[in-house]
């Protein structure tokens, strides 16, 4: 298969996938999401063209739509973050969503996705990924929120960004025990751009 019909099929998915997400059927609307979220992995470049149904479809009420679409995002935000901009006010929505850790986790890894990529994003992102590390300390899904702060440390943060996940995470890396020290004291060597 050639490069044009592997993008014109991608196109055409994600068309189709954009159309189901709005429906009334709720099973039909996360298929739709988990899909689309699969197809941005594929291609962040034919996702970002219709990141605004996505950011739309984080006010649908079932959780697992609203991850899915948070995942395609944080895809999306990697490459271009401008185009997600207006995700910011749901994902610090889905940020302290009571009823789903992996909604939460979805949300962590969007604010840390679009805030490692300039110092003005990060200290947007960083004002509330900051109450998250302290919320969801020793949850199941902490684990993973230390991978995506790794990520974001490396990232073209503000120094007082960095300071600051620096102060934050020095707890935890002088004193914590075994992977929750590991990780903070990598985020914390990466911060200080000790590799």
């Amino acid at each position: 298969m050639d490069e044009t019909t592997d993008i014109e099929r991608m196109l055409e998915l994600r068309d189709e996938l954009v159309v189901k997400l709005t429906s009334n059927n709720r099973r039909e609307r996360q298929d739709a999401s988990h899909r689309l979220a699969a197809l941005a992995l594929e291609s962040a470049d034919v996702v970002s063209e219709v990141a605004s149904e996505l950011i739309d479809a984080l006010e649908l009420p079932e959780a697992q739509t609203r991850w899915e679409c948070l995942d395609a995002l944080s895809v999306v935000a990697k490459e271009y973050p401008d185009v997600v901009l207006g995700g910011f006010e749901g994902a610090e929505d889905a940020l302290f969503d009571e009823g789903s850790a992996a909604v939460r986790l979805s949300a962590f890894r969007f604010l840390s996705r679009y805030g490692m990529n300039a110092p003005d994003r990060s200290r947007a992102a960083w004002a509330l990924m900051s109450e998250a590390v302290q919320c969801y300390h020793g949850d199941p899904e902490y684990r993973e929120m230390l991978i995506c702060l790794l990520d974001f440390a490396q990232g073209d943060i503000d120094d007082s960004v960095r300071e600051s996940l620096i102060d934050r995470m020095g707890f935890d890396a002088k004193n914590g025990r075994g992977v929750i020290r590991r990780y903070s004291l990598a985020i914390c060597d990466a911060a200080r751009g000790e590799e």
